[in-house]
């Protein structure tokens, strides 16, 4: 039976603060115990082993022990971002001030959908966007809204690309009347390392994963502006639909920011849409010293922000804006239950129709607070303290003998791989092992709970491309932790070699 209202507290009211104060010391001496039981950046157990261990614990947890057991659970089983050794992904720790900002959304439980479910919130996240608009270089004609990430916003931007173009070719309502048929084919330009969100959108919007045409990039994964031209010379000629360019700023394995004015001038003279996914190198835009890598991003008709990456934000904390709030109008929409028309004339707001979702979070709240805390000089302060990390981190690669770099980081994050000894000699140098034991030295870490390391694979085809990849967000790290990071790396590295060489050698005695 469920439990009577009295012992069931609500957390909004007067009285929400006081049925809030002792479940939170429960919660936060939970979180102490278990991230002091993991004792590192992540468990040290296999998977399997792990998710019965979480299974058990689930099962147990009854009554008013389930918030602390479960909550130790989580801790100790977590990859924790503000562990100098958690350093694989673009997965920031939160600051202290944008959680406990994100705790009183929870608490207080505003949805964006109308004014009357969030009357400060709705205005917030208007002077929010604002402020963020004149960040990227867009006037006061921009809008925009709150997303949960890049692959939203990126869908949001490929839509209003699809709906513009399309509709200005046809001369028809695409989002009414659906993708014409028996037109130009549509095409979207993005680099061969762009993320794979942009595939996604092309495919939810019914344009298809393949009128999405992988543009030509160089060592640092940067677009080829000339690829770029041909590939639209090409479009033009075969009588297809330039839809949209994408340029990227930030890469996800290497940082690298995309020609941006090139891409802007070219999407213009083919008539596309030109949107940017700043998603990780948006964060550029707050330090002094990086923000001239995003030059040109003004220019764009649409970008993509993530502030749970380079901003510091709990999950999520996405941003997508538009330069121009008249190309918003395909996504208009109006419910007489939501934003009746006579409610917006009499002074009533509403987000409804700047968004793909109808209830929403108040998601910048903690945004908004972290700004006014430490400004912009503050936030820039700690992108620098990552670029320095990651410029550090490449120059111990670059002095490792058995490490080698792959390029030097252009914001946070490079790669690199570890060299197996006697690598020159023909007999120890075959691509294929080298791809093997970089990749099982990465599961090694992660068994022994040592080091969570990032895995990927250059562009191209064959073995000999695995590396690996550091992302480092945490501003708090230093140029020891990272070296100590990597000589677990080279560690784990020879581990696997001489694993590697004990299973052949059975297997040679075994073939006997």
């Amino acid at each position: 039976t469920a439990p009577p209202p009295g012992t069931a507290p609500l957390s909004g009211s007067v009285d929400g603060p006081g049925a809030l104060e002792p479940l939170l010391r429960a919660a936060l001496a939970a979180l102490e115990e278990g991230a002091a039981r993991r004792g590192g950046p992540v468990p040290a157990l296999e998977p399997g082993e792990l998710a019965a261990r979480v299974a058990g614990e689930y099962a147990a947890a009854r009554g008013e022990e389930a918030l602390p057991r479960l909550t130790s659970l989580l801790a100790y089983g977590s990859a924790d971002p503000a562990d100098p050794l958690c350093a694989a992904h673009l997965h920031c720790p939160p600051l202290a001030v944008a959680v406990a900002a994100d705790l009183a959304v929870s608490a207080l439980n505003p949805s964006q959908d109308s004014w009357d479910q969030a009357p400060a919130a709705t205005t917030l996240e208007t002077l929010l966007l604002a402020e963020l608009a004149g960040l990227v270089g867009y006037g006061e004609e921009a809008a925009g809204v709150l997303t949960s990430g890049g692959t939203e916003s990126n869908l949001m931007g490929l839509m209003l690309a699809r709906d513009r173009v399309m509709g200005r070719a046809s001369g028809r309502q695409v989002e009414l009347e659906g993708v014409p048929r028996g037109g130009p084919r549509p095409r979207v330009f993005t680099s061969a390392a762009a993320h794979f969100s942009v595939q996604r959108a092309a495919a939810l919007l019914g344009l298809g994963e393949d009128a999405v045409v992988p543009v030509g990039i160089d060592h640092a994964q940067r677009m080829d502006p000339g690829a770029l031209a041909g590939a639209l010379e090409r479009c033009a000629d075969a009588g297809e639909l330039p839809v949209a360019v994408v340029a990227t700023a930030g890469t996800t394995d290497t940082g690298t920011v995309d020609p941006l004015p090139e891409c802007a001038r070219l999407a213009a003279e083919y008539g596309a849409w030109y949107h940017v996914d700043a998603a990780y190198g948006g964060g550029a835009l707050l330090s002094d010293r990086l923000a001239p890598l995003l030059d040109g991003v003004e220019l764009a008709d649409s970008v993509s922000l993530d502030w749970h990456k380079l901003g510091w934000q709990p999950v999520a904390a996405g941003v997508f804006l538009v330069r121009r709030a008249r190309t918003y109008a395909s996504l208009a929409r109006r419910a007489v239950y939501l934003n009746p028309r006579d409610d917006e004339e009499a002074g009533y707001p509403s987000l409804l129709g700047l968004s793909l979702r109808t209830t929403r979070r108040a998601d910048g709240f903690s945004i908004a607070v972290t700004l006014r805390t430490l400004g912009r000089e503050g936030l820039g302060r700690l992108v620098d303290a990552c670029h320095d990390l990651a410029l550090a981190g490449a120059a111990a690669v670059r002095a490792h003998p058995r490490l080698e770099l792959h390029a030097d980081p252009v914001l946070t994050a490079f790669l690199f791989r570890y060299v197996p000894r006697g690598h020159s000699d023909p007999e120890h140098s075959d691509p294929e092992r080298i791809d093997r034991i970089n990749a099982a030295l990465r599961r090694r870490l992660l068994r022994e709970g040592r080091a969570v390391v990032g895995r990927t694979e250059l562009p191209g085809e064959g073995p000999g491309r695995v590396r690996l990849k550091l992302t480092l967000l945490n501003p708090h790290a230093t140029p020891s932790d990272v070296e100590r990071l990597l000589d677990a790396v080279a560690e784990a590295g020879l581990a696997e070699e001489r694993a590697h060489e004990q299973a052949g050698e059975q297997t040679g005695e075994e073939s006997l």
